[in-house]
C-alpha cells in the first residue's frame, strides 16, 4: 500500500501560502504551485515581496499580473497566525 500525502500542519508557512494563491487562475496547476512555492519564499523572508515572488515565480496568469498580487496580498492579510506581512 501506497503512503498518503503528508499535508503541512495548519499554522505552518507552507500551508499559509499555497492557500494564498488558491483562488489565483493560472494555465496549469505547475504555474499556481511555482507561485505558491515563491510566496513561501516570501514569508520566509528571502524575497522582499508578494510583486516580487509573482515576477520571480513567472506563472501564466489568466488576471492582470497586479490583481493576483492585491488578491494573494489580501488573503495573506486576512490569513490567521504565523508570521505578519
Amino acid at each position: 500500500m501506497a503512503p498518503g500525502v503528508k499535508q503541512w500542519p495548519d499554522d505552518s508557512l507552507e500551508k499559509r501560502a499555497y492557500q494564498a494563491v488558491d483562488d489565483i487562475p493560472v494555465v496549469e496547476p505547475n504555474d499556481r504551485n511555482r507561485l505558491g512555492y515563491h510566496v513561501f519564499l516570501y514569508l520566509k523572508g528571502e524575497l522582499p515581496s508578494v510583486e516580487e515572488a509573482v515576477h520571480v515565480a513567472q506563472p501564466r496568469l489568466l488576471i492582470d499580473q497586479a490583481d493576483a498580487v492585491r488578491r494573494i496580498t489580501h488573503s495573506l492579510e486576512a490569513g490567521e497566525g504565523g508570521e505578519s506581512v
